[in-house]
């Protein structure tokens, strides 16, 4: 009896030899593209500088010319390959020229040296990503009647039953190939707009956070390829009364978690008020239609904080408040933002910079 595909995909390798999954961010800056090759293995997580440099064809992703079109990969974090199990990993790598320069869309770069700058702070990230599930052919949320709506928000956020919660096996797939990989995936729920979800990833320290939600998505990306469903991450995927989504996000140096912290929590947060209009312009596309000061927002032109506020552009829990150390959140952030931009520009605001008189 011939071979089934499946069989197929499931033979072992015993060679030696592994598939690694070079993965990257491709021109648009949200787009992750990928392609593999193969290495001798087995490679784990901190044998990264094993794995050689590799290159693409810029022309073809929107980040270089068709005249000199090369653009290098350079391996920066190992996971365990879900898909194809095994030895197998995935890459994540950034993009440089061939001179060895960072390309315009390559942020990780300008990340990595911030947080390198301030890594004697420790600080930590807590990255919530909300999107949502679209259908593939009308590109209409997961569970919603085509070209109509479902019963107003209320019963969706953490819910569960057939008429409330629509797409939790993808949820749940995702939630396992991201821990199976090696991830620091910590959680995942309905979110409030039917067909919308959120996972968190965190607590990360430094460049870590971006290089382990980049993946999370490449992983999503794929998990919904599977399910032969459409990834959205943009902010206000629809219009009118429904929550819009976005990737708030949790910070704290170490200073901020020990005795005392909360008075450096005050101080960086008022930094951040000071450098509202550069973390707008940085925090992802299509916000404005999101931070609006309604569905759990603050408007995005007018800076606030608050302790349990959700209204407010930074959020301070009850138990940082009450224990006088901890965390704080930044709810500005969009779902389509760049984590590498936003981790970097927010170390780099609060421990780098001081404000002048």
């Amino acid at each position: 009896m011939a071979a089934t595909i499946d069989e197929l995909k499931n033979l072992p390798i015993t060679s030696g030899e592994i598939i690694a999954e070079y993965v990257w961010i491709g021109g648009s800056g949200i787009d992750v593209r990928a392609k593999a090759r193969t290495v001798k293995g087995p490679i784990g997580p901190g044998d990264v500088a094993k794995l050689p440099k590799w290159n693409f064809d810029g022309s073809s992703t929107g980040q270089a010319p068709g005249t000199d079109s090369e653009v290098i990969l350079y391996p920066q974090a190992v996971f365990k390959d879900p898909f194809r199990g095994g030895d197998n990993i995935l890459v994540m790598c950034d993009c440089y020229t061939p001179q060895g320069a960072p390309i315009p869309s390559n942020k990780r770069a300008f990340a990595a040296e911030v947080l390198e700058k301030v890594k004697d702070h420790e600080p930590w990230f807590g990255l919530e990503q909300e999107y949502t599930l679209l259908k593939k052919d009308v590109k209409w949320p997961l569970g919603w009647p085509t070209g109509g709506y479902p019963a107003p928000q209320g019963p969706y956020y953490c819910g569960t039953g057939a008429d409330k919660a629509w797409g939790r096996d993808i949820v749940d797939a995702h939630y396992k190939a991201c821990l199976y990989a090696g991830i620091k995936i910590s959680g995942i729920n309905a979110e409030v707009m039917p067909g919308q979800w959120e996972f968190q990833v965190g607590p990360c320290t430094g460049i870590e956070a971006g290089d382990h939600l980049w993946m999370a998505r490449y992983l999503l990306e794929r998990v919904t390829e599977m399910a032969d469903v459409v990834l959205s991450l943009d902010p206000k995927p629809i219009e009118g009364d429904w929550n819009g989504a976005g990737c708030h996000t949790n910070y704290s140096t170490k200073a901020m978690r020990e005795e005392g912290g909360y008075d450096l929590i005050v101080k960086a947060i008022e930094k951040l008020g000071l450098k509202h209009k550069e973390h707008i312009a940085a925090y992802g596309e299509g916000n404005e239609r999101r931070l609006t000061g309604k569905h759990e927002t603050a408007d995005m032109n007018t800076f606030s904080w608050g302790v349990a506020n959700r209204g407010c552009s930074v959020r301070v829990g009850r138990d940082t408040e009450a224990q006088k150390k901890g965390y704080f959140e930044d709810r500005r952030p969009s779902s389509n933002m760049d984590p590498y931009i936003v981790t970097g520009k927010i170390a780099e605001t609060t421990i780098l910079w001081e404000p002048t008189a």
